[in-house]
């Protein structure tokens, strides 16, 4: 269960997220001497990539449903240990919505629900953001009908709630994740007709050395691939969903093939029938929080937007460190070991060689990983004028034509302020991508606020400073 701070005086470290990256880190800190604070928005470790069904559906195998648990519980476990000795805190339900820089170190302000007495401040020494990842979704026409979710979405369904969304499940976009997707679906029992992939995994060819050098990672993909054998299930490379179907819910798609650009193929269309979609186009680092304060960024081979660090992954503000889908995406493995060599940095200590050569292997994968599925610029092809690209704010395309072309607007901020796209409730990190590619800017760069979640206002007019 989630605890509150121990005591009023300040920890070595405070690790914000506690998914794989940063699990590792603050059970490593703690092995090496540092008392740490451990934060998540959820009320258990794991983040969204160790997912816990919830308790009342009683299951009674959770490994079953997730890549590598065993690693998980090892974690859990050395965590546990650390908390019982007092040299971990897990702050489970704390949602941080700010850092700010002290004199001796940094104070991490957390909202933990809407009455004005549900605030925090945690005081560190230092802070490190292990704070993930979201998924980036290209709008298409039909994608705001209900049975249309993201391929992430679909897991978190099955691993959290124990379902489906669908009986008979497309899945699409581009990225590993939709093979690890779908092999999850159909071991639960779905029908998954169709993956529907943009790319056509060449790219991968490009670099056979870095492939060879993580051998884990085939063994992962072929057993992913094994499983979609299995159940008979078409792999459909170079291609993409350009529409869905339906009216109460989605009941078909269109599918077409793809140029080298992303754009549409005349007359390539398929339609698949289905009662549900499960959709994305990879994933972009959660690096509010440090963008804020001004930490330097830089762009990915697939067009995302990371924070910048050094070798031993310190940013470019003092006393902040990152770990993990914050630095590009690679999955937990990358995860798992940024996290451990980031806490023998904030200990002021070496890392074991054989971490930093893992750590650069699986670095370098994530890389060739990232370019193989970068996003072609055609995608905007299957477009319609009233597709809506802004579902908080119903914006469609149109409008950011217009705000384009007519009102002279030439990146993201100014679209947004001209018609409102981003400004919902998801701030942007639905449409963001889509938008700022209408805009001409290519991939969004970090949207600097004070705030990097919803705060209650209540909350901060009971602030003493």
């Amino acid at each position: 269960m989630p605890t509150s701070p121990s005591d009023a005086s300040t920890y070595d470290l405070a690790v914000i997220g506690a998914g794989p990256a940063g699990l590792a880190a603050a059970v490593t800190a703690a092995d090496l001497g540092l008392r740490c604070a451990l934060l998540d928005a959820g009320r258990q470790t794991g983040g969204q990539y160790y997912r816990h069904p919830a308790s009342g559906l009683g299951a009674a195998r959770p490994d079953r449903l997730h890549h590598g648990w065993s690693v998980y519980t090892g974690l859990a476990d050395r965590l546990a240990a650390h908390r019982e000795a007092g040299r971990v805190d897990f702050l489970g339900g704390h949602q941080v919505w700010a850092l700010e820089r002290t004199g001796d170190g940094y104070a991490v302000h957390v909202t933990l629900g809407p009455e004005a007495a549900d605030r925090a401040t945690v005081p560190a020494a230092a802070v490190l953001l292990a704070t993930g990842a979201y998924e980036r979704q290209l709008p298409f026409p039909g994608w705001t009908l209900p049975g249309v979710v993201t391929a992430g979405g679909a897991q978190a369904m099955l691993k959290a709630g124990l379902v489906l969304p669908g009986r008979r499940i497309v899945v699409a976009g581009s990225g590993p994740l939709l093979l690890a997707a779908a092999s999850s679906l159909v071991t639960a029992g779905a029908e998954v007709p169709s993956v529907v992939e943009a790319t056509d995994y060449l790219g991968y060819a490009r670099r056979p050395g870095v492939l060879a050098a993580v051998p884990g990672k085939l063994v992962e993909g072929a057993g992913h691939g094994s499983a979609l054998l299995r159940h008979r299930v078409r792999l459909r490379r170079r291609s993409a969903v350009v529409e869905a179907h339906g009216t109460d819910r989605v009941n078909a798609v269109t599918v077409a093939r793809l140029d080298a650009d992303w754009r549409p193929v005349p007359g390539t269309e398929r339609r698949i029938d289905c009662d549900a979609l499960a959709v994305g186009h990879g994933l972009l680092p959660q690096i509010e929080l440090a963008t804020e304060l001004g930490a330097a960024t830089s762009t990915g081979p697939d067009g995302a937007v990371a924070l910048q660090v050094d070798a031993r992954l310190r940013t470019t503000v003092p006393g902040l460190w990152s770990a993990g889908e914050t630095n590009g995406v690679g999955g937990a493995d990358l995860a798992i070991a940024e996290g451990e060599l980031a806490a023998h940095a904030v200990a002021d200590l070496a890392p074991r060689p054989a971490l930093l050569r893992r750590r650069a292997r699986l670095r370098a994968f994530a890389e060739l990983m990232a370019a193989a599925h970068r996003p072609g610029p055609g995608w905007t092809g299957w477009l319609r004028p009233d597709t809506d690209v802004c579902r908080c704010e119903e914006v469609p395309v149109a409008r950011i034509r217009e705000a384009v072309e007519e009102l002279g607007a030439g990146d993201p901020r100014t679209v947004k302020l001209l018609t409102r796209a981003g400004m919902g409730w998801c701030q942007g990190r639905m449409c963001g991508p889509a938008v700022a590619c209408l805009a001409g800017s290519g991939e969004p760069g970090p949207d600097r606020r004070p705030f990097a979640c919803p705060v209650p206002l209540s909350q901060l007019a009971a602030a003493e400073d």
